[in-house]
Order: C-alpha cells, then sequence, then structure tokens
C-alpha cells in the first residue's frame, strides 16, 4: 500500500514546488484536482486535452519526481436541478474522465450529486427521513427519473474509456452510506464504486471497517481523513450539524488529521480490512483539519500513517 495526498491543499503553490515538497516528505502518490468543487491549479483537462506539448511537460514532471498519479478528482453534482449547474458539472466530469484515459489512471473521483423534488426545482434536497410521505415521494422520484438513468448512461461513458468513478459516500448527495453505494452501484453498472473516505462515515455512526467488508471490490481509491465526534455536542444536539466547519467548539463534529479522531488501533484495523478485500493502492490523505495549517497537518498524518503501513507490511511478512 502506497501513500499519497489530495494536492487540494497546497492549490495556491505551483506544481513543480508542490512535487519537490510531497517527494522529500516520503510520499509516493498524488490525487490531482480536474475540476468542479476541485480546483484544476495542478491539473487543467482544458489545457491537457488539447495541447500535446503541455502534455508531454506535464507528464514529465511528474515523472521526475518519482510520484504516480492515484487518481484525479472531480467532484460536482451532475444531477442538480440547475440545467445550466449539471450542464456544466457534467461537462467537467467528462474532461476529468477523457484526462484520466489519456493519463493512463483508471480512477476519477466524485460525487453521485442531488437533484431537486421535482423538475420545477432551484436546489437540490436531500431526503434524511421517510415520513411526512412526501419525502419518499421525493426520493423514488429522484432515484428513478434522474439519479439512475443519468448514472446509467454515464457507466457506459466510464466503460467506453476505461475509467472508474469512485464516488464519495457524502452526506447531501444521494450517495451517502454504504447501501446507497451498492444500490447505484447495482442500478448503473460496475464502472461505478466507491471513493472510501471514513470521515464522513463516522459522524453518521457506521462503522467504516464493516462497511469496507460489505463494499469489498467495489472500493476503487482511499481518502484518508479523520472525524472527531464531540461527545458533549451530540448529546446536546445530535450529529446533524448545520453550524460553519470554522465554529469548531460548537459543532457536534468536526474533520480531523487522521489519529486526531481515531486512534492507532482503529487506523491499523483499517489497513487491514482494505487488504482483506483486496484493496493494495493508495491512501490518499485529504487535510481538511481546520485546527491545523496544511503543512502541520499533512507532516502528522504522513508520520502517523507511515508507522501503520510498515508495522502492517512486517506484520504480512511474518505469517507468510
Amino acid at each position: 500500500m502506497k501513500l499519497g495526498v489530495l494536492t487540494a491543499l497546497f492549490s495556491d503553490q505551483p506544481l513543480e514546488k508542490v512535487l519537490e515538497y510531497l517527494r522529500d516528505a516520503g510520499l509516493e502518490a498524488i490525487e490531482l484536482g480536474a475540476g468542479n468543487f476541485s480546483p484544476t491549479t495542478h491539473c487543467d483537462p482544458d489545457i491537457l486535452l488539447n495541447d500535446d506539448k503541455e502534455f508531454t511537460k506535464f507528464k514529465k514532471l511528474i515523472d521526475n519526481y518519482g510520484l504516480e498519479i492515484s487518481s484525479l478528482s472531480c467532484h460536482g453534482n451532475p444531477v442538480h436541478p440547475n440545467q445550466e449547474t449539471a450542464r456544466k458539472n457534467i461537462e467537467a466530469q467528462h474532461k476529468a474522465i477523457l484526462l484520466a484515459e489519456k493519463l493512463g489512471i483508471g480512477v476519477v473521483n466524485g460525487f453521485s450529486g442531488c437533484p431537486g423534488d421535482c423538475e420545477t426545482s432551484k436546489y437540490p434536497n436531500w431526503v434524511t427521513c421517510p415520513w411526512p410521505p412526501d419525502f419518499l415521494k421525493i426520493l423514488e422520484w429522484q432515484w428513478e427519473k434522474k439519479v439512475i438513468p443519468f448514472w446509467k448512461e454515464e457507466n457506459d461513458f466510464l466503460k467506453e474509456h476505461h475509467v472508474k468513478m469512485g464516488l464519495e459516500m457524502h452526506p447531501g448527495f444521494v450517495v451517502y452510506n454504504t447501501e446507497t453505494l451498492l444500490k447505484l452501484r447495482s442500478a448503473a453498472g460496475e464502472q461505478i464504486g466507491a471513493n472510501f473516505d471514513p470521515s464522513h462515515l463516522f459522524w453518521q455512526g457506521i462503522d467504516p471497517l464493516a462497511s469496507i467488508r460489505k463494499l469489498g471490490e467495489a472500493i476503487f481509491h482511499i481518502h484518508a481523513k479523520d472525524t472527531k465526534v464531540c461527545p458533549y455536542n451530540t448529546l446536546v444536539n445530535g450529529v446533524l450539524d448545520t453550524k460553519h466547519y470554522s465554529d469548531e467548539i460548537n459543532r457536534s463534529w468536526i474533520f480531523r488529521t487522521v489519529g486526531y479522531g481515531h486512534d492507532y488501533t482503529f487506523w491499523k484495523d483499517f489497513v487491514s480490512t482494505l487488504r482483506m478485500v483486496g484493496y493494495d493502492g493508495v491512501l490518499s490523505i485529504e487535510h481538511e483539519d481546520s485546527l491545523m495549517s496544511a503543512n502541520e497537518g499533512l507532516m502528522k498524518a504522513v508520520t502517523f500513517l507511515k508507522e501503520i503501513i510498515l508495522t502492517e507490511k512486517l506484520g504480512a511478512m511474518w505469517w507468510a
């Protein structure tokens, strides 16, 4: 298993400077933003798909630093109720898929998206409970009329270009847990799987280890990110929390660097369970810890995960 990072946290820095820093930090892989919510500072499909000289220069630069690209990140909402927004999101997603094909990368990461509640909606409508009955009608309409038809077509597009889509199970979108990921994969096709990020599962009360076992081969890529659930705030307000992420002291949970939400025991089991289901790819660190700088959060995560990966490898060698 290799250690990588989503470079979005350094989007204010030029790519070569970022590559040098990451190589010196001992990382082996990078995940690059390629559109929608993911910044294209380091990887612009509009340039790389249309300018072969720039493409060759881009590839050579990454190769020179001995890093591999684990995936492209193009997190958007391709089923947004605003047709123009949806069109732009789909266009960006398709460019990312075409660029992944050109680069020989097997996975693009993104979101399932979330429609509105009817054809005239302006904003997404995420259904979280079955009552009053209107909610179930909305949910049925979303899946049958919008989500499944779009992703069936997208599965064909992905298959044509030899790329898989790793969907992040993220609240706010129709795929947010193990069950909904498998529901979409079953309905749309096997090019659809998971970009597995445990941080979004922790606060929902989902055990990531159980989810890994259930998903198995449907896991295409990993985000290494932690979450700290605040016992006091959760006991008072529960886990559904719309306060801004910067209001750390009052939130029920916040994103943390790995090791600051869950200890070595969990993360050792996390790596081991991934291996048991056949995943031996990249752990891509995603830094969204508002209590640490990008440098501090990344280096703590690198040190923490390197020790776990090494321990797990030594254990596997001993048993062999």
